[in-house]
């Protein structure tokens, strides 16, 4: 956890992918290494019993701040921009979520929940949440006028845009001037496009929550959840975090900030390679539509042209009405793509789904079977050879 600052000067003119390189280091402060050090650390002693009682020093306990997570969270920090007050640190992108709304919530609130929003984070409100006496209505993402749904208790409305199985793209600064009209703060999972690609707190955020085991990673080797907070909300979140324990590892946080120099690099070829094979399935005689915000046929491409600058390697397709025999030969024949949940590493990954499993105020009726792929940095001609052997093992078994 840490406020908005670095190991080094803030760059408040440079680019934001210039930030992802420069953000959180200060070689000449640590003997001019290029990488902030790693610190495993738990007690910090004191010289004196008046030292000791006056907390004095820079840092207290491990859990409450080491020259690493001060690091990565300032460069996190940077990153978002200048709305940022602090940066939360936690063990999981869930773990951001759950916290995140803890810290806007308590007994007998009421929270507004985007219908496309993520499985677990659904799954928490409708168990610790409604075990705390907080009331969840899920509302359709594609509805910006929130005030009809908004009662005298909503606390919080939480977003997801776009979803990461139907890719609803949400007017997020509409909602927001909504909620903050009537008192409430507004929460957002960013992870698809990062604060790269969407400023969250610059469109009304409150809370920007991403999964760090995602893109920050890029490897799919590492747990971890970032959650950015503006002046508003930085107290309460940095109170809960500490309250509750939470923290991360230092061998985790090194490994998010080597990520975190390369992100900008890797997103820009997930965002071309992932259009590339948009574009391709989208002349397939097999599908019906692909749903990438990205794209002209998209449903939420004028929301997504008008506030996102990029977009990742995570998009369904909407496949013809086959079998779901069919379906599953086309998967299983795929040498190039893993089947998966997750996303955001170095690898391309594929997964079968139906919205209908995780919805309550919408009904996903696509017209045919879905599919997410996530694309990953190998060569687009060759994932695009291991699609089409794919189709033909799908028409084999039709």
């Amino acid at each position: 956890m840490s406020k908005k600052s670095s190991s080094g000067p803030p760059h408040p003119d440079v680019k934001p992918a210039t930030r992802f390189v420069t953000g959180g280091r200060d070689p000449q402060a640590f003997h001019g290494f290029v990488n902030p050090p790693v610190v495993h650390a738990s007690t910090v002693l004191y010289p004196t019993v008046e030292d000791y009682e006056a907390r004095n020093g820079r840092y207290t306990y491990g859990r409450r701040g080491t020259p690493t997570s001060e690091a990565f969270a300032g460069a996190l920090a940077e990153i978002e921009g200048p709305e940022c007050a602090g940066v939360a640190l936690l063990p999981s992108g869930l773990a951001a979520a759950s916290l995140a709304l803890q810290s806007a919530l308590q007994s007998g609130d009421h929270v507004l929940v985007t219908d496309n929003v993520y499985g677990p984070t659904r799954k928490y409100c409708d168990t610790v949440l409604n075990r705390a006496g907080v009331i969840t209505t899920y509302f359709d993402p594609l509805i910006a006028d929130i005030a009809p749904l908004m009662q005298p208790n909503t606390r919080a409305v939480y977003l997801e845009s776009p979803g990461s199985l139907s890719f609803e793209v949400q007017d997020v600064p509409a909602i927001a001037k909504v909620a903050h009209a009537r008192g409430a703060v507004v929460l957002m999972d960013n992870t698809w496009a990062s604060p790269l690609y969407f400023r969250a707190l610059e469109k009304g955020v409150d809370l920007a929550i991403q999964s760090g085991s995602k893109y920050i990673g890029g490897h799919s080797d590492l747990m971890l959840g970032v959650v950015a907070a503006n002046a508003k909300c930085w107290p309460q979140l940095n109170h809960t975090v500490f309250s509750m324990g939470l923290c991360v590892g230092p061998d985790d946080m090194y490994l998010g900030m080597r990520g975190l120099r390369t992100m900008a690099v890797r997103l820009a070829h997930h965002y071309q390679a992932g259009l590339k094979v948009a574009r391709w399935f989208a002349q397939r005689p097999e599908v019906i539509k692909v749903l990438h915000p990205a794209l002209e046929s998209c449903p939420g491409h004028a929301i997504w042209k008008r506030d996102f600058t990029g977009a990742c390697g995570l998009f369904s397709i909407v496949l013809k009405p086959v079998p779901q025999q069919a379906v599953a030969a086309f998967i299983d024949a795929l040498t190039l793509f893993g089947i998966g949940a997750s996303w955001g590493g170095f690898e391309s990954l594929v997964i079968p789904f139906d919205c209908n499993e995780v919805r309550s105020a919408t009904s996903f009726a696509p017209g045919g079977p879905t599919v997410r792929f996530h694309i990953g940095l190998e060569d687009v001609d060759d994932l695009i050879a291991d699609l089409e052997r794919g189709f033909a093992a799908m028409a084999a078994a039709l």
